[in-house]
């Protein structure tokens, strides 16, 4: 069950994102020219994508995914060109319009987006479950409770970001923090890796999940890591 804590900060995210940020978000996973911190972020963000496909199967065919947190839809888009049955879920209705919107014709699988808490135990079971950047929002033992609630649910494995705890990071959110409110995101949670595995390790429900593969991007304003779980 969500703690008090957690819903209040889905509230924010959901506020964040679907009536501030909407137009900032359209035009940052576009095509569109950007100014030089946003390039980097575009870049990051490109690549953290790319990793996280690499940690799933090329053929997705007969597999159920949840793209959770799916925002415009670019992962939910590449997993179904492999095949997969997506389940593209996020809070905000208007990045999901926006999402459908940029849908390619004759994909070989297919893309159900679903508005909502995309840690909502009705939206069934999956083989494969993809948060990239969707968790980075909540502190280290908040992350090991969603992903136990996740994994619960899942067949074969769960790959997410959290935001790697460093200098440069907790530096860089400060400077981000004097820039106007509608060009920033909520607060980001700098979680350490040692720490993030050994509750993980710990936590009783995750048990039979090993964490496997785990990489790490830098460009410019944008940190992320990611880190596969594999049920055993």
């Amino acid at each position: 069950m969500a703690t008090a804590t957690l819903e209040r900060r889905r509230d924010e995210l959901q506020t964040y994102f679907d009536r501030t940020a909407v137009e900032a978000w359209a035009r940052l996973t576009s095509d569109a020219p950007v100014g030089r911190i946003r390039a980097t972020v575009r870049a990051g963000r490109d690549r953290m994508r790319g990793n996280l496909l690499d940690m799933l199967p090329l053929d997705l065919r007969g597999c159920r995914l949840l793209d959770a947190g799916c925002g415009t839809g670019a992962l939910a888009v590449e997993a179904a060109r492999r095949g997969a049955a997506v389940v593209a879920i996020d809070l905000s209705p208007r990045l999901l319009a926006l999402a459908q919107s940029r849908i390619p014709q004759d994909l070989p699988g297919s893309i159900e987006f679903r508005s909502g808490d995309m840690f909502l135990p009705s939206l069934g079971d999956f083989d494969h479950v993809v948060a990239m950047d969707s968790l980075i929002h909540y502190n280290a033992a908040d992350v090991v409770q969603q992903l136990a609630g996740l994994a619960a649910r899942t067949r074969r494995s769960v790959v997410f970001t959290f935001a790697p705890s460093s200098t440069m990071l907790l530096t860089m959110h400060a400077v981000g923090r004097l820039f106007p409110r509608g060009d920033r995101a909520p607060a980001i949670e700098p979680v350490r890796e040692t720490d993030l595995r050994r509750r993980i390790t710990r936590e009783p429900t995750l048990a039979a999940w090993q964490p496997q593969r785990s990489m790490r991007v830098s460009s410019g304003f944008y940190t992320s890591h990611a880190l596969e779980l594999v049920r055993q």
